[in-house]
Parts: structure tokens; sequence; C-alpha cells
């Protein structure tokens, strides 16, 4: 089994202003149906176009090998439970790290709220474009 990819934790302050300032959308590049890693970005029209690589990942895939460390699987499930979420560096893509082995409507409209209040925006400011996409087949330890 390979080690998990490296994710290093990104503070909230560091993130540009305008995602706590501007009217932002998400839009994933694939469905949300399609597995544990959903390759996105943020975006600000009113702002001259700006935009920035965002991810979301379920921290809990574990087949065929974990997607994150004991470690960060713990952080995000902790700054899941008291409302907030875990944010960090994949690969110098900010990746919204959140409990779970998949992704609902829900769940991203949930992530992307957390987003919002940990920039001090208003979850009403975000809106999430979204894809849907095929659920990706699961399979068990057998290969069946």
């Amino acid at each position: 089994m390979s080690a998990p990819p490296s994710l290093s934790v990104v503070d909230p302050f560091d993130l540009p202003e305008w995602l706590g300032e501007s009217e932002v959308t998400w839009t994933p590049e694939v469905g949300v149906r399609t597995g544990h890693h959903v390759v996105g970005r943020l975006s600000a029209d009113d702002r001259g176009a700006q935009e920035l690589a965002c991810d979301l990942l379920a921290v809990d895939e574990a087949y065929p090998s974990p997607v994150a460390d004991d470690q960060t699987r713990l952080r995000a499930h902790q700054a899941w439970r008291h409302g907030q979420i875990l944010l960090v560096d994949q690969d110098r893509r900010l990746t919204l790290a959140v409990p779970g082995t998949g992704f609902t409507a829900d769940l991203v409209l949930d992530a992307l709220s957390r987003l919002a209040k940990a920039v001090g925006a208003s979850p009403d400011r975000y809106a999430a474009r979204l894809r849907i996409g095929a659920e990706s087949p699961r399979r068990g330890p057998s290969g069946r």
C-alpha cells in the first residue's frame, strides 16, 4: 500500500481577499458523484474574472490506498464536527478536506458554506454550479 499524498494545512487568512468580499461560484470540472476527489475552481466575475483552483477531497477513501494520512483525517473530522472545514494544499491547489468517501449535492453545499464562513463571508454570497457525473464503480478488496 502506498503512502497517502502530503497535505499541508492552509490558513484561511492566507487566501485571496476576494473570497470574503465577492459573489463567489464554485465550478467542478467533473461530476460530483465521480469519486473522492472532485477538481474544481472558485471564481468571482465581479472582480475582473478572479479564479482560484479549489478541489474537494473525501478524506476517508482508503481503497486501493488512503487519500489522506490519519492526522489529516482526524483534523478534517474535528473541524467538521465543530461546523468548520479543514483547508489543505494538495499539489498546489486549495482543497477542502471533507469527511466521507464521496460527494452529494448537499455535502458540496455544506462544504462551500463552511469555506465561506472560514473566509469571513456570508454563505449567501457563495454558489455552486454542479455537474452530476456518473457514480464511480465501487470495488471491494477482492477486486470484483
